[in-house]
């Protein structure tokens, strides 16, 4: 089983990269600081917050199925915020 770490750093890059593809966009756009930017920005530091939460958690009975859960949450949300991303591009 991959290490806590790397679960860390995967929240962290995954989210980052959306962030940053959402900068991206609104460079290339020119909508500079966009209100739809802004809530994508804001849904990813609120995933974020939430999973780095629930990495943390201490009273776990099954560890490896929390962790488990964790990383196919970060997959289904990650994929949400992409297509969000996606749909303002388009």
């Amino acid at each position: 089983m991959p290490s806590i770490r790397d679960l860390k750093k995967d929240v962290n890059f995954v989210l980052g990269d959306i962030i940053e593809a959402v900068y991206i966009w609104e460079a290339g756009s020119g909508n500079k600081e966009s209100e739809e930017g802004t809530v994508i920005i804001d849904k990813a530091i609120a995933v974020f917050d939430e999973l780095m939460g629930k990495i943390h958690q201490k009273e776990v009975k099954d560890s490896k199925a929390h962790f488990k859960d964790i990383r196919s949450q970060l997959e289904v949300k990650a994929t949400e915020l992409v297509e969000e991303l996606n749909n303002l591009a388009s």
